[in-house]
This record gives structure tokens, sequence and C-alpha cells, in this order.
């Protein structure tokens, strides 16, 4: 191992940690932005719905950029960009503004969640073993990180604007300085690099479908999870809150043990144990009437999901010669998950229960599974593509 490579890898993974700070921060003190301005329900979810439609369109716009650019210009103008507009949400004057700054926030997130996920595989493949699940921890560890940051702030009175603005001003330069360590990416001649930005292999829209459920998985829980645990297992408000640090806590440890794990059983027995494991937890926790089988169960399901999603895009950026179109397409479909799921639950608990919408999450992990038995077979050293030499044709993918 160069120690180009070591420093590429520990870059890559410190900005997954800066990511999962910058957006845990404005997600954690969203109170306060209601208190700052005094905003409806109503309000705060056009907010949200704003970054994240501004996350979802560069998102799906980025194939092309990132077959031109490669993640590591795109990373060096858009993280320093995305704690600009972390700041710029901090000082919105009104709801509209703020409406504005949010979707300005998301367009730049989406940028950066895109080429981050793309340097990641751009290293696993040149290391020749997994390391998105370990990237993905470090997602973990920066939200986690944030919300600590968060609650001392509310503890010793500081300001939403005063909280976005510490966290903008410490990121932004630490974003450009990261980016001296990041690896080039595979570059393919012109005619690869047009047909990478029009057309995918069709097992890249597979995975984006696996993504899509892990996501709307994990966006189910961190919406609705504490309404469930409070008003229909019954736990205490206090106690209702824990379930959602809980599950992060499982998927933070999912993610730390989950390349080795994918080493030894291969990425498709994984995927599929996953989701058959997720679907079983879920089963349990929307069973039970106790709140001491639920809010556990929050755990299992973290572990469960956990690495899912990370597994997902890597696999998406081996299923070509260049991976940043590839992962841009997979992602894309997955945050459209995160969007579209907490959604569709809320109108089928109108129609019906929030127990019986929740359900579908179920479903989901059983789809993960069925849809993972359609990933190639292969054996687990062959997961990681290597980085292809003078070579223009998409590298076959193995899982």
């Amino acid at each position: 191992m160069t120690r180009d490579l070591r420093v590429a890898r520990n870059r890559a993974l410190l900005t997954f940690v800066l990511a999962g700070l910058m957006c845990g921060t404005f997600t954690v003190r969203i109170p306060a932005l209601t208190d700052k301005l005094g905003m409806s329900e109503a309000s705060v979810g056009v907010v949200l719905l704003a970054w994240g439609v501004g996350a979802l369109v560069t998102m799906q716009a980025m194939r092309g950029v990132m077959a031109r650019a490669g993640s590591r210009a795109v990373l060096r103008v858009g993280a320093p960009l995305t704690a600009v507009s972390l700041a710029g949400v901090a000082f919105a004057p009104s709801v509209p503004w703020v409406i504005a700054a949010a979707a300005v926030f998301g367009m730049a997130f989406g940028a950066v969640d895109i080429a981050m996920n793309a340097q990641g595989s751009t290293v696993e493949r040149a290391f020749g073993r997994p390391l998105m699940n370990g990237m993905h921890a470090g997602w973990c560890v920066g939200a986690m990180a944030a919300g600590a940051l968060g609650t001392a702030a509310i503890a010793t009175g500081v300001s939403f604007s005063a909280n976005l603005v510490a966290v903008a001003v410490v990121s932004a330069p630490m974003a450009f300085l990261l980016s001296r360590g990041y690896l080039p990416d595979p570059v393919a001649p012109a005619p690869a690099a047009d047909r990478a930005r029009r057309r995918m292999p069709p097992v890249v829209y597979l995975l984006g479908v696996i993504a899509f459920c892990a996501f709307m998985v994990e966006g189910a829980i961190a919406d609705w999870n504490g309404l469930f645990l409070r008003d229909t297992v019954g736990a205490p408000e206090a106690v209702a809150a824990l379930g959602y640090p809980i599950f992060e806590a499982g998927m933070l440890a999912a993610r730390l043990a989950g390349d080795g794990l994918r080493t030894r059983l291969g990425t498709r027995r994984l995927i599929i144990v996953s989701g058959l494991g997720t679907a079983a937890a879920f089963a349990l926790v929307i069973a039970t009437s106790s709140a001491l089988v639920a809010v556990p169960g929050m755990l299992l399901i973290g572990l469960t999901v956990a690495t899912v999603s990370p597994m997902a895009i890597s696999l998406a950026g081996s299923a070509t010669a260049t991976p940043g179109p590839a992962i841009a397409q997979t992602s894309a479909m997955g945050y459209a998950g995160l969007l579209l799921g907490p959604v569709a639950i809320g109108f089928l608990s109108h129609a019906a229960t929030l127990r019986t919408a929740l359900g579908v999450v179920v479903v989901l992990g059983a789809l993960i599974a069925v849809a993972a038995r359609f990933l190639p077979r292969g054996p687990a050293a062959a997961e990681i593509a290597p980085i292809p030499e003078r070579r223009a044709e998409p590298v076959k993918l193995a899982a």
C-alpha cells in the first residue's frame, strides 16, 4: 500500500464525515429554525422538500458532469460550496428565502454526495478490496457529531444561525484541504465517456432499485419512528426519542463491520441476507405493542439495512469503466426513495393506520432480497473491479 493510497483513503473517509456533519447540522437545528421564523409544520415540510428536490435534481444531472469532470474536480468546487450554502440557510431572513436557501444547499449537497461516492469507489478499486461500508460509517460519525454539537449549542444558548455558520466556517477550508489528496477517476476515451452519459448497463438500474428500497427504509425510520413509538406503541416521549439514535448506532456498527462481512460472504449473499433481516426485524417491531421490544428493534433494523445502499453504490462504481456516471444513476434512484418513501407512508397512514402503513417496509426488505438474486454471481475477490488500464469497454460486474 503506497502512501498516496493511504492519504486518498483517509481523505475520502473524512469527506464522508464532513458531509454528514454539514447535513446533520441542518437537520438537528430545524426546531430552532421554526422558532426563529415562526414556521408552521407545513412550512417545515416545504423546506425539507425543497432540500430533497434540489439534491435529487442535481444527482440526476450528474451523469454527464461526472463523465466529463470526475469526482476530484466536482468535490473541489462542490464541498466548499455546500459549506457556503449552509451559511446561506443560517442567514435566510424569511420563509421564502429559507426555502430557496435550502434548495441551493440541497443542490450543492447532491453534487457532493455523488462525487464523494465516486471518489470512494475509485479508492476502493485502487485498493482492490471493499471499503465503501467504512466510508459510509464516516457519514454516520459526522451525523452523530452534528447531533452532539447541536445538543451542546442548545444547552449553551448558541443560536441557530451561529451554529450553522460555525460549522460552515470550519467545513469550507477543510473541504478544500481534503481535495488535495484525492485520486483521479479512471479515464475512458471520449466515445466510452459519451456512452457512459447516455446508456448504462441494466445492472446499474437493478442496483438503483435496491438502493431505492434501502433508502426508503432509512427514510421511513428517520421520519416516522418517533411517532410510531409514541402514538402507536405507547412509549413515553423521552423513550420514543431514543428510537432514531439507536437505529443510527446500529447503522454505524454494521457499516464498521460491513466490509469484512462482504469479503467473507460476498456482496450478493450479504445483500440477500440484509434484505431478509430487514423484513424480519421490521415485522417484529410493527407487530409488537411493547416499547421494550420496539425500541431495541430499531437497533436490529439499523444493523440489517445499513450495508445495502453502500454495497449497491460500490457495485455501480464497478459496473462501468468510469464510476461517476453509474454511481450518479444509482444514487439518484436511491435518493428518490429517501424523498418519496416517507411521503407515501404518510398518505397510507392517513388512509389506514401508521402500523399498517409501515408494513410497506417489510415488503421493501423482501424486495431487496429478491432483487439481489438477479445480480450476477462471482467470486468475492472479483467483486471490486480493478481500475482498467487502456480499456474503454465496460468492466464486467461480478457480485
